[in-house]
């Protein structure tokens, strides 16, 4: 049951090309989004679909397969872990934002 803690398992299709960044010890970052699409049926009988955007984040090798193999619109399921981190925007206001941190890609 251990495995369950702070997981996450997504289905959905890439928002944008990712970005990926050097570090300063020279490991790579990748950052994109991923929309996950949901649909129900109203009290009204009409078909509602909502499309949720999360932002992933991944480090280390998983970076290389990113860098290669994901660009917008693929299809792909990822699993990793929700992270907060908060930062200062160029108002000083103090920001809060919500990632994944991918652990395992699987393209689709």
């Amino acid at each position: 049951m251990s495995t369950l803690r702070n997981s996450v398992r997504l289905i959905g299709n890439v928002g944008n090309n990712p970005e990926i960044k050097t570090l300063e010890n020279d490991k790579k970052f990748a950052k994109f989004s991923l929309a996950t699409n949901e649909g129900y049926t109203n009290s009204k009988g009409e078909k509602i679909q909502q499309t949720i955007w999360h932002n992933i984040v991944a480090y280390g090798s998983i970076v290389n397969v990113i860098e290669q193999h994901i660009e917008k619109g693929k299809q792909l399921a990822v699993e990793g872990k929700l992270t907060y981190r908060e930062y200062l925007d160029k108002d000083k206001q103090q920001k809060t934002i919500t990632e994944i941190v991918v652990d395992e890609i699987v393209l689709l």
